[in-house]
């Protein structure tokens, strides 16, 4: 199996529920941080070795999967373009300022708190994990101006690079027409799902800390 699409937007940008939809619409199982933490010992060794610099056969992390979004794949985006030369991108963004908001008190507030979290180990060799991979190495720091320039750059760095026939720039609020349209499947029934608001994120990690 082979990744048929490939998610480059940054998490808080809609990835869970997007990761829902396309399940829905026969691109799954598609990978995302929950994948991570749901599948120890082989996923996050995976993710250690990308973090520590070392190669990897992208085939073989992704081994099962048909799709692709949010952190940790959205970190390496352009090494699944090569990888995987035929797969379509979708691109999920939203507001720089919103995204801020979203991801200040999910994500970049994990960073900062959970050592101290009632989690399993291997949720916290995650968080270590995912703080050399994404906090140092994308983002370059949790302060508000490191993380939003790190934002801009990507979203502007998939747009310069993305050919405009394999690229999707998408927010769940468009719904299911340009999605569908950009992969050549029916409309289904129902609503486009919606998920991972900030109380779901915490309920990952036993409750948002201080709340």
């Amino acid at each position: 199996m082979t990744l048929k699409v490939i998610g480059s937007g940054f998490g808080r940008t809609g990835t869970m529920s997007t990761k829902m939809a396309l399940e829905q619409l026969g691109f799954g199982p598609c990978h995302h941080m929950v994948e991570v933490m749901e599948n120890p010992p082989v996923q996050p060794a995976f993710w250690a070795a990308v973090a520590d610099g070392k190669p990897v056969d992208w085939a073989e992390v992704f081994e099962g999967y048909t799709s692709q979004v949010d952190f940790p794949g959205a970190a390496v985006w352009q090494d699944l373009t090569r990888a995987f030369p035929d797969a379509k991108v979708i691109h999920t963004e939203r507001p720089e300022e919103a995204w801020w908001a979203s991801f200040s008190t999910t994500i970049g507030k994990f960073f900062t708190t959970f050592e101290d979290l009632p989690v399993p180990p291997h949720i916290i060799d995650i968080g270590r994990t995912m703080d050399r991979l994404l906090i140092q190495g994308v983002l370059g720091g949790l302060d508000r101006d490191s993380a939003v320039a790190a934002y801009r750059r990507n979203n502007e760095m998939v747009r310069a690079t993305i050919p405009a026939e394999q690229l999707l720039v998408f927010t769940p609020s468009d719904g299911w027409d340009p999605l569908c349209a950009f992969l050549n499947v029916p409309v289904p029934a129902g609503d486009f799902p919606r998920s991972n608001a900030r109380d779901e994120f915490w309920a990952l990690f036993g409750g948002e800390p201080g709340a």
